[in-house]
């Protein structure tokens, strides 16, 4: 079982940045497989519309970004804390929503996720 709990969200004005932070924890942890072996990923679903993927680093170094977020939103790992992270700069109105973090266990980026996080609004005024 993995746990994971987002933290960073909050409401800022356009052109503004936020840093949302997954930390993942859990048995699987201590029965042999390591954060690192997970693919993790960040999605959102904004009132009325499907949740889409936003970024994902796999297990091996890859990493995605939905082309509205290409140049401005960036997804790293630290592997020695169990956290991801999301760097997300000009931030506009349209990428308001609730993220969630997602984790899959030597997954691919678009694939499907088995582990998901409560999730974290973002607000973005204009």
């Amino acid at each position: 079982q993995v746990q994971l709990v987002e933290s960073g969200g909050g409401l800022v004005q356009a052109g503004g940045s936020l840093r949302l932070s997954c930390a993942a924890s859990g048995r699987t942890f201590t029965s042999g497989y390591t954060f690192i072996s997970y693919t993790m990923g960040w999605f959102r679903q904004a009132p009325g519309k499907e949740r889409e993927l936003v970024s994902a680093i796999s297990w091996s170094g890859g990493r995605y970004y939905a082309d509205s977020v290409k140049g401005r939103f960036t997804i790293s790992r630290d592997n020695a804390k169990n956290t991801m992270f999301l760097q997300m700069n000009s931030l506009k109105p349209e990428d308001t929503a609730v993220y969630y973090c997602a984790a899959d266990l030597y997954g691919s980026l678009r694939g499907d996720y088995n582990y998901w996080g409560q999730g974290t609004q973002v607000t973005v005024s204009s």
